[in-house]
């Protein structure tokens, strides 16, 4: 947890950039893997962990923008809770460590905003995404729960991510812990990849150096040698000679914050020249990106820049043809290239994402519908204190193979006799984190070994 003083002047911030009403934040309750008794990893709701600052689940945070009141709602422990839990702090004792005097039950609660909705005051809402909480707004609210994303309030979202994505100095040392971790994660990794070893081992291997870090895993890893599946998180393959392994995991500190890279690493000793080719492309593409990284830029123009040199990379191979900026304008590259450049990142691995992507990424223009583009999560200008990925990569998906190439699909474009020889290549992707700086930008955490020599180097110092 921050000095009081953080969460304070967190919450001023926010009095000062929504007009009227009330701000309600919903707080994470616990959620039951398969009975009651037995729930998942408690994980708080960030926004409220962002203005309250408290990890107990059950709570829900007001304030007050017209008085400048600020509440803490929830129930404190029962006898029955310190026997299981041990001692359980009050929750006017939760209240003061974040700078709230003002605490009460949940039935204190529903009587609040019934007497609020009485004066018809306004209620802002963040989209709520857990079940339960869509059903405590109903119970509280009247709001159906398959409207909740109707009933969120613009303004209070905006307002939200206008502050979020700024990072101030405390976070990023958060930010940048959980990035070291991280890299502790892959370099391990490069170490253990080999023919014979189960991916699980890798995955086991990886989760054990968050936890030992004093945090977690910041989202479920992905450990595979199918890196032309961009989420693919099964572990049960074994790797041999010729594969490529892909990791893409990061460390979430005990406060929260996250780290999240990616690596493409070959299971034998070195990478074939083909791989090479491949990765070297990739890597090109993400160095130009990082370096282009600047307030102003547009990421969605930085976007298109990584895709030039994917297209100019491929047909140096005689994989794509063509006038290299129309094969990007018609979406070509997205046979290799179907998903987005990077995100931001901090309390929430895609940071923000809840509150929604056309808010986050698009300043609340409409995305794209186009194939791979729609998928660019961030196409705004860059901002100094924004934390960003930067993850292009290239894979060789042989279900889309074939539906191309079945319609002949940009086939001016795209030579798909070549392809068919790569679709067993799988996929590579490379991920670092940055921070937006007045000037540039800043490398967060030490440096992950990426180039093609160091990657083979790591594999030189098994574990």
């Amino acid at each position: 947890m921050f000095n009081v003083q953080t969460y304070l002047e967190r919450r001023k911030m926010l009095r000062n950039r929504v007009d009227s009403g009330i701000a309600l934040f919903l707080g994470n309750d616990e959620s039951p893997m398969n009975y009651l008794d037995n729930p998942y990893h408690f994980r708080q709701d960030s926004s409220f962990l962002y203005y309250f600052g408290l990890n107990t689940a059950g709570l829900t945070g007001v304030i007050d923008l017209d008085d400048g009141k600020e509440y803490i709602f929830g129930n404190d422990a029962t006898v029955e809770d310190f026997v299981w839990m041990g001692y359980q702090p009050t929750l006017k004792d939760q209240g003061q460590k974040v700078g709230i005097e003002n605490t009460g039950s949940i039935s204190n609660l529903e009587t609040f905003l019934k007497e609020a909705v009485k004066k018809d005051r306004r209620i802002h809402l963040l989209p709520p995404y857990r079940g339960e909480n869509k059903i405590k707004l109903y119970h509280w609210l009247g709001i159906n729960p398959m409207a909740t994303q109707d009933a969120a309030s613009v303004e209070f979202i905006k307002a939200v991510v206008a502050q979020r994505e700024i990072k101030y100095d405390e976070e990023l040392l958060e930010i940048e812990k959980a990035v070291n971790t991280t890299v502790d994660m892959h370099v391990a990794a490069m170490q253990m990849a080999r023919p014979g070893i189960m991916e699980s081992d890798i995955a086991a291997k990886v989760q054990e150096i968050a936890v030992k870090a004093g945090g977690k895993i910041s989202f479920p890893i992905i450990a595979t040698i199918h890196g032309e599946t961009l989420h693919n998180h099964f572990h049960g393959n074994q790797l041999k000679e010729g594969d490529m392994f892909l990791l893409d995991c990061g460390a979430e500190t005990a406060m929260g914050y996250a780290g999240d890279l990616s690596s493409t690493m070959p299971a034998s000793p070195a990478f074939t020249e083909r791989q090479k080719e491949i990765y070297e492309i990739v890597l090109k593409s993400h160095n130009r990106s990082i370096e282009i990284l600047k307030p102003g830029m547009p990421f969605k123009d930085i976007y298109f820049e990584a895709c030039r040199i994917i297209v100019d990379g491929l047909k140096d191979l005689d994989l794509m043809m063509g006038d290299t900026e129309e094969a990007v304008q018609s979406g070509a590259h997205a046979m290799f290239f179907p998903c987005g450049l990077g995100h931001q990142m901090g309390l929430d691995i895609h940071d923000m994402e809840d509150l929604g992507e056309v808010y986050v990424g698009y300043d609340g223009k409409p995305k794209s519908k186009q194939f791979g583009l729609k998928s660019l999560r961030m196409a705004k200008p860059l901002v100094p204190g924004m934390v960003m990925t930067i993850e292009p990569g290239i894979y060789f998906i042989p279900s889309l193979i074939d539906m191309w190439k079945a319609e002949e699909r940009f086939s001016e474009f795209i030579n798909y006799n070549k392809l068919e020889t790569y679709k067993d290549f799988g996929g590579i992707r490379n991920e670092e984190n940055f921070v937006i700086t007045a000037d540039g930008y800043k490398l967060i955490g030490k440096p992950k070994p990426k180039t093609i020599e160091d990657v083979e180097k790591q594999k030189n110092l098994r574990v």
